[in-house]
């Protein structure tokens, strides 16, 4: 229970940090099946040489220990990495990834030592080994439940990573010591000192923000089930970041709409056919709220659906970025899921629901536009924010292409001074230089906003790139493609944000 526990809150120890892509999660499950390798190989071993209960509860209780240590002293270290990626420093920052990473190397190896060393100890009976060790293993099957979904359903959103963390070694200590005492009672009240060591160091530890950003929102930072969430203020504006920080979430000006980002262009959606009409908007990824409170500035209190799947975002965005409009109807739940479920058809379905620098593969699939294009009006449109680098457009092709074998025509425009293209896709057959045809009937009293946004899209249209790819639910690399942008761009010396 301790080791998968251990397992997961370090991925959320890690993503506060350096975020929740696949190369993370990599690492972090790599090095642990490496530290379990050890420790059943070790365990075997020991338990050889000293087949004694009081070893086996002494080896326990120093791994309690160290697994409780390990986020007081890694707190440190990831406060200097996240002002190393703030400050784009990638030598610094891997290093301070894996410095973190062989901090768990101790504690995990001797929790693989326990199984082994629970069996030998359990054998009395060679004729027995079999069921003895099989019903361990079950118990242990059991004990990695508990630890795989406790953290993440009920500590990790209520009490935070760290918190977590101290929990699981605090359980797995008590045990430890009920089992030592009768044997070794002197060895079992030194062993009290220990929770007074880890004491004196959360209280040096545990003050002020994990990840310590200027203009930071204090009450704004929290752990969620799926998310690390920051607030941060500069000026006027509110930027809504989330795990490592590298990517703006949703943005927020008490008094002004435009922000000259992604979001503006998701306006434009609509233009690309000859008579615009946008009677309602869904937004996958509602995040706080930016897109739709734009729609909703523009064309006015239309019904617009909000997906999102971490609702404590939502109330990040109904807190601190403005998400009050009371026509935006925030779904919490999976996009594609709740989408399928809807009764509804949309003028406009934009899908914006990055975790950087990947869209959920389940968002990149024929039979999702296939989905969304039965949700679309007969006039309607899809909008789609897909990353990339300034050199390497190859997902934003293969999304082009996917597309392409749903919808009649595709657009593609790519934001200046960003690592963002913008995916539009039409119900109806349409060609680009509709966008001008209406920019150009815009009445006087349109919205700044719609004009300008209509502008720049315009100023930014690319030809549609050519692919023969599509991603289906049975065939999606799209993780694995952004994976191969992500690694070329840092060997070419690159970093940057995805918004």
């Amino acid at each position: 229970m301790t080791t998968l526990a251990v397992e997961i809150s370090a991925s959320r120890l890690l993503g506060n940090i350096f975020g929740t892509s696949n190369l993370v999660w990599a690492n972090i499950i790599g090095l642990m099946l490496l530290y379990l390798a050890a420790g059943y190989f070790i365990g075997g071993r020991w338990a050889d040489r000293s087949p004694y209960p009081r070893t086996f509860y002494s080896i326990l209780i120093v791994a309690a220990f160290l697994t409780a240590l390990v986020p007081l002293v890694a707190r440190p270290v990831l406060r200097f990495a996240a002002e190393a990626m703030a400050g784009l420093n990638a030598l610094v920052a891997g290093g301070s990834f894996l410095g973190v990473l062989i901090l768990f190397a101790v504690p995990v190896t001797l929790l693989g030592c326990a199984s082994p060393f629970a069996i030998r100890l359990a054998v009395t009976d060679s004729r027995q080994a079999g069921r003895i060790a099989g019903r361990i293993y079950a118990l242990s099957t059991l004990g990695s439940l508990l630890g795989t979904f406790l953290p993440v359903l009920i500590l990790i959103p209520t009490i935070g990573t760290t918190w977590t963390f101290l929990s699981f070694a605090g359980l797995l200590f008590v045990v430890a010591l009920i089992g030592l005492t009768p044997l070794d009672p002197r060895r079992a009240a030194a062993s009290l000192l220990l929770p007074l060591l880890i004491a004196a160091a959360a209280s040096l530890s545990l003050s002020g923000s994990q990840r310590p950003i200027p203009g930071l929102i204090p009450e704004s930072e929290i752990e969620s089930e799926y998310n690390f969430i920051q607030v941060v203020q500069r000026g006027e504006w509110r930027y809504l970041l989330l795990n490592e920080g590298q990517g703006i979430h949703s943005v927020y000006h008490p008094t002004q709409i435009e922000t000259g980002m992604v979001w503006d262009y998701f306006l434009t959606a609509a233009y690309f056919n000859p008579a615009p009409r946008v009677e309602s908007f869904a937004n996958i990824g509602l995040a706080g709220g930016t897109a739709a409170r734009q729609y909703t500035a523009v064309f006015g209190p239309i019904p617009i659906d909000g997906y999102e799947i971490d609702g404590a975002i939502v109330e990040t965005g109904r807190k601190f970025m403005g998400l009050t409009e009371p026509n935006i109807n925030a779904i919490i739940g999976d996009g594609r899921v709740e989408l399928a479920r809807s009764s509804r058809r949309y003028s406009v379905v934009g899908v914006d629901a990055y975790r950087v620098p990947y869209i959920p593969w389940q968002l990149t699939t024929r039979e999702f536009f296939e989905e969304v294009r039965g949700k679309l009006s007969d006039d309607g449109a899809l909008v789609v924010n897909v990353g990339r680098t300034p050199t390497d457009h190859r997902l934003v092709a293969a999304m082009a292409g996917t597309i392409g074998s749903v919808f009649p025509s595709v657009h593609v425009v790519d934001i200046p001074d960003t690592f963002n293209s913008i995916v539009y896709a039409t119900v109806q057959p349409t060609q680009a230089e509709t966008l001008r045809a209406n920019l150009e009937a815009l009445p006087d009293d349109a919205p700044p906003l719609l004009r300008n946004a209509l502008a720049r899209t315009l100023a930014n249209l690319v030809p549609t790139p050519r692919s023969d790819t599509v991603f289906t639910d049975d065939l999606a690399p799209v993780e694995w493609i952004s994976n191969s942008i992500v690694l070329n761009f840092f060997l070419e010396g690159g970093l940057g944000l995805f918004r």
